[in-house]
């Protein structure tokens, strides 16, 4: 039986599976996805991502089993601000942790079970000295010790094994040329790997699923500028707290999309990877959410936007001919390069008047105020060319543009040439806005 969601669900991804083959993921996993037995479900969709052709650098931490492991030493966990201080006795422990964590990741990864999304995959995974690190010192008069921080990542070998299809697994534990091995942390190896690989995606996953404010509304997209100021108002919960920071960096140094994800939601990092919004918190350089006039290479997005519409009776008939000579009296709005919205403006010279015409918003997205900037953007425009009214016909949608300042009239209030056009059958109301 045909099943529509599914086939509108894999032509929503299907952009997505062409621009991600051969690209790099890295993906930092925390101890505590670990220890909460999240990692099986989470296995199953890092072995997919991998046969689609996606190149995964997968970085773990280890802070709960570490802790574990000291308790069962009775050794006294101490810490200097975030960092755990390790001594020798500590750094045994930190070696039995991680090593442990390794092996479980690794046999989850190469589980594959009939009747499951990962049998028959047998999927490689390398390991091996590919951070090289160096001793932290004295912080603030404590001694480190073999606590450290990244030197350098050897870029040339990983992106050897990523290019023979294997998955990629770093632990937070690194060697310096004498031979010694340090305690690092996730997040950084996690920054440092994808700026090291030029990565198109650094995701973090959180077990709040995103960044998450003390309203608990959970921001799906911000800027780097926005997340800065969220992060200084203490917004994001104390895990958010640590990983936010690595991710602001990432996208302020290159790499175009750092998200914070969902460990423990089944199918979240699917989500934010192959849907238009996403499960989680995407940080980018510069909004998503565009607003530019339109060009004969946008056709066919309008007609999908606007025929709809036209179909239901809610808009004028427009042909492709007529699109394509009005082109450039529209503008669009596009979030994440997909036009969602659209508005025309059309000047009736010597009057000072000029028509609002065909603001329509996907269906999806009419709640997410794109309207409201469509209308502003052409208010703004309007002004801008000298224009001192606006004017709107519409059959549907009179509460929406009373409320923002249009005003009943009469059709004899319209410019003459629009007038004489006037549809007595569709007996459109006519609305208009003094600016």
């Amino acid at each position: 039986m045909l099943k529509p969601e599914f086939v509108l669900a894999f032509r929503e991804a299907a952009p997505y599976i062409h621009a991600y083959r051969g690209k790099v993921f890295v993906i930092a996993v925390s101890g505590e996805c670990l220890a909460a037995n999240h990692f099986s479900r989470l296995a199953q969709d890092l072995n997919l991502l991998v046969s689609l052709g996606v190149r995964i650098v997968l970085v773990h931490g280890a802070r709960p089993q570490i802790d574990a492991q000291l308790a069962l030493r009775g050794i006294t966990r101490r810490f200097h601000g975030a960092r755990r201080v390790t001594d020798s006795h500590t750094m045994t422990a930190v070696k039995a942790a991680i090593g442990e964590a390794r092996h479980n990741i690794e046999a989850q990864l190469t589980m594959g079970m009939p009747n499951s999304p990962m049998h028959g995959a047998h999927l490689r995974v390398a390991g091996g000295n590919y951070v090289t690190a160096q001793p932290l010192g004295v912080l603030d008069g404590v001694d480190m010790q073999y606590a450290g921080q990244v030197r350098r990542v050897d870029s040339a070998s990983l992106s050897a094994r990523l290019a023979a299809g294997e998955l990629v697994l770093l632990s937070p534990i690194g060697y310096s040329p004498t031979g010694e091995a340090f305690n690092l942390t996730m997040e950084e190896i996690a920054y440092q790997s994808a700026l090291a690989l030029k990565a198109e995606k650094l995701i973090f996953l959180v077990e709040d699923g995103g960044l998450v404010d003390k309203t608990g509304q959970l921001h799906p997209s911000i800027t780097i500028a926005e997340a800065k100021a969220l992060l200084d108002a203490g917004q994001g919960s104390a895990e958010v707290s640590v990983c936010l920071p690595w991710a602001i960096r990432a996208t302020e140094q290159g790499i175009s999309r750092s998200h914070l994800v969902s460990g423990s939601e089944d199918g979240a990092l699917l989500v934010e990877l192959f849907t238009h919004f996403g499960s989680g918190t995407m940080i980018v350089r510069q909004s998503l959410v565009q607003l530019r006039q339109a060009s004969i290479d946008d056709i066919g997005s309008l007609l999908a936007l606007i025929q709809p519409l036209e179909e239901q009776g809610v808009l004028v008939r427009r042909s492709r001919e007529h699109l394509e000579m009005d082109i450039q009296r529209f503008t669009l709005l596009e979030h994440d390069s997909k036009v969602f919205g659209c508005v025309a403006l059309y000047p009736f010279a010597g009057t000072g008047m000029a028509e609002l015409a065909c603001l329509v918003v996907a269906p999806e997205q009419r709640t997410a105020g794109y309207g409201e900037m469509l209308l502003q953007a052409l208010e703004t425009q309007a002004k801008k060319d000298g224009i001192k009214s606006l004017f709107v016909l519409t059959t549907r949608t009179a509460h929406w543009f009373v409320e923002r300042g249009f005003i009943e009239s009469d059709p004899q209030a319209l410019p003459v040439e629009k007038r004489q056009h006037y549809n007595g059958e569709r007996r459109s109301k006519v609305f208009i806005k003094t600016l």
